[in-house]
């Protein structure tokens, strides 16, 4: 089985096979119907599975992607330093140093809502070169609000740009992201001469300088003005949304029925769905009558659904089931007593919380959490990527990035302040906390940050030494640092090597070149270096920046040496490529965090990204073939 007979052929059908393994995992993670781990893990078994059995063997024998190399992803040092770098940043957002050099900037910035919003977005680009932009971004989208409710500026003009910024700065340092430090681990797995840690800063900061002028400038009137999920529904006029209602058996809905497939009792609302047990009923509702527990999903108006939180608003309570919800566990039954209503509660106030990367509630449902009872506030509607989700609330699985809207009390909903699994948008910067750990926290940063850029240890020892010391220090505890560790990254990183690997050995990589070069026609290197940009820029905003860094690093060592041109400017060029995911929300996980925030549509990312991709690639094809001394046609 191990035996090749015709070596050429077998490699053929080897490197073919690779690409589709590429393309299908390509395709499933754009699909996104299939969770990121399990296409990883699924896609990894079967690259396992048939270099096992069509094995690529080596001069001495030996197969070159058996099982140890394909899976030694999982020990690569810039995997690890990524996930090392992910705890820092968590103990970075615990500790509170980002809010408190936020707020201390932001109060010298004045009256100007220009040089606010400059200020910060400036702060953004430089903290998002040294910690990973996710983080970084979940801390500034509360402060980016309330800068925006400072100055009523609507939050979409400055989600979208937040994002930018971060990955803007992403791009300036080696561990500003993580296809950054992908591509330096491809570098040496190839044999080429790694990066140093500010070995793409000029360049990188060049870019980031034109886009962040461009985000200043002509992003904001790109943007539309839209409104939040709480202002829609106090303020909207006309707008439909999606909400719950589940009927009680004293609910006045009860043995009422619909006529020619309108439903009369339900003032100003139109039925899309009833859940009646297991049984989900459909348009058009012929003789449906109501019975006690029907779950009632309606189409409304801001007007008719604050008239219902008005006068019952407990039938809009989709976490509970009359008067009982499992507790967290989910082996506890909690009864409330009338006092613990919500709907009894004198002050009542709606909010918007997000959930956090990371967070314990992804993967659950409301009932499965026990919403309720851990925080004392009812979920009354799911926006997913800025979309209201049209299915019954209980039976939605959260995702991170996922925006709930709230009702409780003004102190539940203080209390989500200090809550990890979400992010409670819209609080003041005037009151974001301060925690006693922030200076050991920032310490331990910085120590890390000038022991690698120094030389002193590699990266990746000095970030599992800061790792260490946030542990042994208090800054974090071990579930606190497990918490931060994501699982995409985990399984996608691996995968992505262990596709590279399979892309070297089978001589894809030298294949993919020569194709390249051929259709090119024996243009000039800098023309090739430009357009070899653009072509990743591309394939960034669809698939994984990651697996993008690990694919492409070692056909842009080919193409160098086939054109004869410094090998360091077209890693560069993947490094800086695999940084422009500004076209579309899903190549960068930052952008799928703002889509709630900011309620934005697919189409707007195009809209404001594409312009910035054409401004950066301009900046890139002037800029670094100069820079690396390239000639010019």
């Amino acid at each position: 089985m191990h035996q090749a007979v015709d070596l050429h052929a077998v490699t053929s059908f080897q490197m073919a096979m690779t690409y589709a393994l590429i393309v299908g995992a390509f395709a499933l993670y754009a699909w996104g119907k299939v969770s990121i781990e399990v296409v990883s893990l699924g896609v990894l078994s079967a690259v396992l599975i048939f270099f096992y059995v069509f094995p690529v063997i080596g001069a001495d024998g030996r197969n070159l992607l058996g099982p140890e190399r394909l899976l030694s992803g999982f020990a690569n040092p810039a995997l690890i330093t990524v996930l090392a770098l992910l705890v820092i940043g968590q103990g970075m957002v615990r500790t509170g140093v980002l809010d408190q050099g936020a707020r201390i900037i932001l109060a010298c910035c004045g009256d100007s809502p220009r040089i606010t919003v400059g200020v910060a977005l400036l702060c953004v680009l430089v903290v998002s070169a040294f910690l990973n932009n996710i983080p970084v971004v979940v801390i500034f989208i509360p402060i980016m609000q309330a800068i925006a409710a400072k100055f009523s500026i609507s939050s979409s003009k400055l989600m979208m740009p937040l994002s930018f910024a971060s990955i803007l700065g992403g791009m300036t340092t080696l561990i500003g992201s993580a296809s950054n430090l992908l591509v330096n681990s491809a570098l040496i797995d190839i044999g080429q001469r790694p990066f140093a840690f500010f070995d793409f800063t000029v360049p990188g900061l060049v870019l980031a300088a034109v886009g962040m002028v461009f985000l200043l400038t002509v992003a904001p009137r790109l943007l539309r003005a839209r409104e939040n999920l709480t202002s829609q529904i106090l303020d909207g006029a006309g707008r439909q949304y999606i909400a719950q209602i589940t009927v009680s058996p004293d609910s006045n809905l009860v043995g009422k029925k619909t006529i020619g497939g309108i439903f009369p009792d339900l003032t100003d609302m139109t039925l899309r769905l009833v859940q009646r047990g297991e049984e989900g009923l459909l348009p058009p509702f012929e003789d449906y009558q109501v019975r006690p527990g029907d779950v009632l999903v309606v189409a409304a108006t801001r007007q008719a659904l604050s008239d219902a939180l008005t006068h019952d608003p407990s039938q809009l309570y989709p976490d509970l089931t009359h008067t009982q919800a499992q507790g967290a566990a989910g082996d506890e039954t909690k009864t409330e007593t009338e006092d613990e209503r919500p709907w009894h509660q004198g002050e009542r106030m709606l909010a918007e919380v997000m959930v956090a990367p990371a967070s314990r509630l992804i993967g659950q449902t409301l009932p499965q959490i026990g919403f309720r009872f851990q925080t004392r506030c009812i979920v009354l509607a799911i926006q997913r990527r800025s979309r209201m989700i049209r299915k019954r609330l209980t039976d939605i699985r959260l995702q991170d990035g996922d925006v709930l809207l709230l009702q409780g009390s003004p102190a539940d909903i203080e209390k989500l302040r200090t809550n990890r699994d979400v992010v409670l948008l819209e609080w003041l910067a005037a009151e974001l906390p301060a925690v006693h750990h922030a200076r050991r926290a920032a310490f331990i940063l910085l120590g890390v940050v000038l022991a690698a850029a120094t030389g002193v240890v590699p990266i990746v020892i000095a970030a599992l030494a800061g790792v260490t010391a946030m542990l042994a220090s208090g800054v974090l505890n071990l579930r606190q640092a497990g918490r931060a560790i994501d699982s995409k990254i985990l399984t996608m990183i691996p995968l992505a090597l262990a596709l590279g690997a399979a892309l070297n050995a089978t001589g894809g990589a030298i294949w993919l070149v020569k194709q390249l070069t051929q259709a090119l026609g024996g243009a000039p290197p800098v023309v090739i270096l430009s357009l070899f940009f653009l072509v990743m820029v591309v394939l960034t905003n669809v698939i994984s920046s990651k697996a993008m860094a690990v694919l492409f690093t070692p056909i842009a060592v080919d193409m160098a040496l086939a054109t004869g041109s410094p090998v360091e400017a077209f890693a560069v060029a993947v490094v800086l490529a695999a940084n422009c995911s500004f076209a579309s929300p899903i190549g960068y996980q930052t952008n799928l965090l703002v889509m709630g925030p900011g309620h934005y549509r697919f189409s707007d990312f195009a809209r404001v990204g594409v312009p910035v991709i054409v401004v950066v690639w301009l900046a890139f094809s002037v800029f670094v073939p100069w820079y690396y001394g390239m000639m010019f046609p």
